[in-house]
């Protein structure tokens, strides 16, 4: 599978600090983000979270480990 079909980390609402910054971002699609982000559908991460898309990483943000993980194993 060629990298193109992933893009940058998203987060999910269950993971959230208290002041809304979320603990870790997760690994979706490329083209499921910008339907997700509009229109509010959910999208599937690579460790098999479901969420809608609503905010995108500032660089160094935290990655899901899971999906950290599974992207580096696509990648090879």
């Amino acid at each position: 599978m060629s990298a193109d079909t992933l893009v940058r980390p998203e987060t999910t609402n269950e993971e959230s600090t208290d002041n809304d910054t979320p603990k870790v971002f997760h690994y979706v699609k490329k083209n499921k983000i910008p339907e997700s982000a509009v229109m509010g559908t959910h999208v599937v991460a690579l460790c098999g979270e479901v969420f809608p898309v609503t905010r995108a990483p500032k660089p160094g943000s935290p990655v899901c480990e899971e999906c950290k993980r599974i992207y580096e194993m696509m990648k090879k």
